[in-house]
Formats: C-alpha cells, sequence, structure tokens
C-alpha cells in the first residue's frame, strides 16, 4: 500500500474508490486553470469519471504500471502524485502532479516529488525518474530544477490542447545524481 507521511501535515496515499467525490469536487473547482495545462479536466465531468479514474489508477497499481495518489493537507485533499508509467526493462519513471490552486505556494508538491523520487530509487529501485511538462508551465519547470533535474530535451508539438499545440520539456534524474543532492525522507 502507498501511504506516506511528510512533516506531519502531509500525506499522500493511494486513490481508493470513496475518494471519488472528493476528487471529483477538487477536479470541478479547478478545471479551469488545471485545463490549461492537462486534459483530464476536460474529460472529467461526473463523480462516476472520477470513480472509474481512481479504479484504473487501482488495477496498474496491481500490475505494477504505476498509479495515482491523493495529496492531503490536515485531512483536505490538495491534488493528486502519479507514477505515470513503469517500465522495468529500464527501469524509469515518470511523476506527474496536479495542485488546486488554494494549495499552491505551499512547497506540497515540491515535498511530494520528493517522496516519490526516494520512493522510486530507494523503495522500488529504478535507475531514472522524469518529470514533463508543457514548456510554458513556469510552476512545473520550477519544480523539476527546484529539485536539480536536469532539462534533457523537448519534443515539439508534443499535444493539442484548448486549440493550441504544446512542445513538452523533459526533465530526468538519475539515481546516482539523487544520492547526492537528496536529504529529505519519506
Amino acid at each position: 500500500m502507498v501511504d506516506f507521511i511528510l512533516d506531519g501535515e502531509i500525506r499522500i496515499s493511494l486513490f481508493q474508490p470513496y475518494h471519488a467525490p472528493e476528487l471529483f469536487q477538487l477536479v470541478d473547482d479547478n478545471r479551469e486553470i488545471l485545463g490549461k495545462w492537462l486534459s483530464f479536466p476536460h474529460k472529467t465531468r461526473t463523480i462516476e469519471d472520477s470513480r472509474l479514474f481512481i479504479e484504473r489508477s487501482l488495477t496498474r497499481f496491481e500490475n505494477d504500471h504505476g498509479f495515482w495518489a491523493g495529496i492531503w493537507l490536515k485531512d483536505e485533499l490538495a491534488g493528486a502524485i502519479g507514477y505515470l508509467y513503469m517500465d522495468p526493462s529500464a527501469r524509469k519513471t515518470e511523476i506527474g502532479y496536479w495542485l488546486g490552486r488554494g494549495f499552491e505556494g505551499n512547497g506540497l508538491v515540491t515535498k511530494s516529488c520528493v517522496c516519490f523520487v526516494n520512493h522510486a530509487f530507494e523503495g522500488l529501485e529504478l535507475n531514472k525518474v522524469e518529470i514533463n511538462m508543457s514548456e510554458q508551465n513556469a510552476r512545473s519547470i520550477a519544480v523539476a530544477e527546484r529539485l536539480g533535474f536536469k532539462r534533457e530535451g523537448l519534443i515539439r508539438d508534443f499535444e493539442f490542447l484548448n486549440g493550441l499545440y504544446h512542445n513538452r520539456f523533459i526533465y530526468g534524474m538519475l539515481r546516482k545524481e539523487w544520492a547526492v543532492l537528496a536529504g529529505t525522507e519519506c
């Protein structure tokens, strides 16, 4: 099971079906801001959509293909973080994350990413973690750079979202690099 406690007030736990109403409400309340960078808010229209997403995530978790977990601050759902896939042959994964607007600027994403990177390298024994984002998403770029990830490339016209093509930056961290930078445990 995935259940991490950070700083006593931050908890990261695997989404369960009973989280669907809370997850849907957070997405619905932040649809405009999330939809600027991510496609899922446009497809999440009902609590049932959130429940199905959680069920797919749990199936992926059971099959070691990645998963999504909630980020709670003082027992209030603030956002989500996940391993988007697992590539056992290359021993790598990609971390994705998002927060509701009322929870930005508190270090929640940075702390959650540190936890997930530590878990990827120490718990899952992976060799590489990536974080990818739109080249115009300054907040996500800042997270990757603050954590010491290296910009490895740009994929042009990676995604068509809101009537526009978005280029995508690829940031990466190797296990041997993280060992030098790491400090915070989860």
